[in-house]
């Protein structure tokens, strides 16, 4: 814990502490946007789409080796 010899350092360090909570807060909306639009039926579907066809074509690679 700090100790502080005047009002001018508590204050400095309340403003530090407020723009680091407002930072936080901005940071934690763009992970929710980036979740929202992660999680969106579309991307999910595109997502799931792009794993099929690269396990099919691993799939069809392996048999025509063998």
């Amino acid at each position: 814990m700090s100790r502080y010899n005047s009002i001018e350092e508590i204050n400095r360090d309340l403003k530090k502490l407020k723009l680091q909570q407002a930072i936080a807060s901005e940071e934690l909306k763009n992970v929710q946007y980036q979740l929202k639009k992660d999680l969106r039926p579309m991307r999910l579907l595109l997502d799931a789409f792009s794993s099929v066809k690269k396990y099919g074509i691993l799939f069809l690679i392996k048999k025509l080796i063998r």
